[in-house]
């Protein structure tokens, strides 16, 4: 018997079960099945351009930046701007999403971009959020060959695209979101909530960005 069966079987034994009751079994799919929801906070409960401009407030409140452009094939020059704003090279990596693939990284000014997952040698990476929960001001970000999850974490700085339309009010409305988007059983397999720039106040009580992960965290919001 491997550690697993040992430690399933002391459980059933403890219970007076056996694990093939009809009734039980039941309880677990219904649970599956239904995914219910928690109790929603109601201050992300707004109209999308309010709910907006609270995710923008929440995540500037925590050390984010944020940039706004009108479509998508305006974030390479947004995302230019911002790089030499902070004296950065004008290189980044990202993964191989579509959405950000296909846009004009070769039109003035030019960005050299390199794809797949950070090994921790680059200053500036690039992904391409799920969503953004505007209560917090958090981003939602899944793992996987087009977004991964090292670039979330390892570069110094890291910029996220956003569209508009994917700010929702709560936590729950994500879950809802990537159960739509990937169905079940081809969930992806890490999803990141990610709240401002790396921080941390352990040594005398002193905030310190970058401590665990990016020192910078840039949202460029596709209106």
């Amino acid at each position: 018997m491997s550690g697993r069966e040992a430690i399933l079987s002391r459980i059933r034994n403890s219970l007076g079960v056996d694990g093939a009751e009809a009734g039980r079994r039941a309880i677990v799919i219904s649970r599956l099945d239904g995914t219910p929801r928690g109790v929603i906070p109601k201050r992300g409960q707004l109209p999308q351009s309010e709910r907006l401009t609270l995710f923008c407030q929440m995540a500037e409140n925590v050390s984010a930046t944020i940039a706004h452009v009108p479509t998508m094939n305006a974030v390479p020059e947004a995302v230019a701007s911002y790089l030499r704003d902070q004296n950065l090279p004008a290189a980044l990596r990202m993964g191989e999403d579509p959405v950000l693939n296909a846009l004009p990284w070769n039109s003035p000014p030019q960005i050299d971009i390199t794809h797949g997952p950070s090994d921790g040698n680059d200053a500036v990476a690039v992904s391409h959020a799920v969503a953004g929960i505007a209560e917090t001001g958090t981003l939602v970000l899944v793992s996987g060959p087009d977004n991964p999850t090292t670039l979330n974490f390892l570069p110094d700085t890291h910029i996220a695209v956003l569209s508009a339309d994917d700010v929702v009010g709560d936590t729950e409305s994500v879950w809802d979101m990537v159960r739509s988007r990937y169905g079940k059983g081809l969930m992806p397999r890490t999803l990141n909530m990610i709240t401002g720039p790396s921080r941390s106040a352990d040594i005398e009580q002193t905030l310190l960005l970058g401590a665990h992960g990016p020192r910078r965290l840039h949202i460029v919001v596709v209106d």
